[in-house]
């Protein structure tokens, strides 16, 4: 197939696009920058400069071109961000660059569209114990508060226009926290960086929290997954099999790389700075990837997070 890869040159994207050539598909990658289309060329990958938000010019980026299917990968992150208004411009590429975008993809006449989502969109809640299933709990409900609101919003909008335009074969693909090579927004290269630098606390294993986790090469292969054998209307959970808390996944990474380890802070000094990081640390969910196994033939290359950071470690 020929896709059109939104995103393209974030660390997300280009695992995308590694896996999506890796399985012979042809690959127009869109990124907003020219430095981005230069990465994206030496990727093997056909760069398209054009912005999500700018509805006109995109479509003018795109006239002409064709594709079979498209992926939305799209996001503002550099790190997880501290406060709410860190997440501002991703929530917006996630509800009016979604719109854009499914317009893009009408206009160059491809059917089929994956779009990337995350866990959080179940709301940011502490799930217990629970095995959460695409089918069990509902996504995106209305946010505890206007804050989280805001976010949610943006998950649901995302698989709504998906799910729901004309014409479009939309499926989306739930990760877990994103780990794995890279340097940026879900590279542990970044983390590492920090660690070495001892500018990265962790709260304490007292805290409850548990995240999904998802390497970022597990990403792209059910990517492509999704574009040959997903089916329309449904999402899928693209995790491995364990859940762990971020200082559990930390700590683990500092003894594989040798870095100092990392200090211990108090949550409500977290809480205090960062609201929108005490959120996610504090989330609890453990997602089941069956649904994914059985009808996409996919399965985890990496089964754990520490499965993962051995592999990274053993590499560098």
């Amino acid at each position: 197939m020929r896709v059109l890869l939104a995103g393209a040159s974030g660390v997300l994207g280009r695992h995308m696009a590694a896996a999506l050539v890796g399985s012979g598909h042809e690959v127009v990658g869109l990124t907003r920058s020219p430095g981005g289309a230069r990465r994206l060329r030496d990727d093997g990958v056909e760069p398209l400069v054009a912005d999500l938000m700018d509805r006109d010019a995109l479509l003018r980026a795109v006239d002409g071109q064709r594709a079979d299917a498209a992926v939305h990968a799209a996001t503002a992150l550099r790190k997880v961000p501290m406060r709410h208004s860190g997440m501002a411009a991703t929530d917006a590429l996630r509800v009016r660059g979604t719109r854009n975008f499914v317009e893009a993809v009408q206009a160059v006449g491809a059917r089929r569209l994956v779009v990337e989502s995350m866990h959080l969109g179940y709301g940011y809640g502490d799930f217990g114990d629970r095995v959460i299933t695409e089918a069990n709990t509902p996504w995106a409900p209305p946010g505890r508060d206007a804050a989280l609101e805001r976010h949610l919003e943006g998950f649901r909008v995302k698989e709504q226009v998906a799910f729901h335009t004309a014409g479009v074969e939309g499926i989306s693909l739930r990760f877990g926290a994103l780990y794995g090579p890279g340097y940026g927004a879900g590279g542990t290269e970044q983390i590492v960086a920090m660690l070495r630098k001892r500018s990265l606390p962790v709260v304490s294993e007292r805290v409850r929290g548990s995240l999904p986790w998802t390497h970022l090469a597990d990403a792209g292969t059910a990517t492509v997954a999704a574009l040959e054998r997903g089916r329309a209307g449904e999402a899928y959970h693209v995790v491995d099999d364990e859940s762990a808390s971020m200082t559990a996944h930390v700590r683990f990474l500092a003894e594989a790389f040798g870095t100092p380890a990392p200090m211990t802070v108090p949550l409500w000094l977290i809480g205090a700075v960062g609201p929108y990081l005490r959120a996610f640390l504090t989330s609890v969910a453990h997602l089941s990837n069956a649904k994914a196994r059985d009808e996409l033939g996919w399965a985890p290359a990496y089964p754990t997070y520490r499965d993962g950071i051995r592999s990274l470690a053993t590499t560098r």
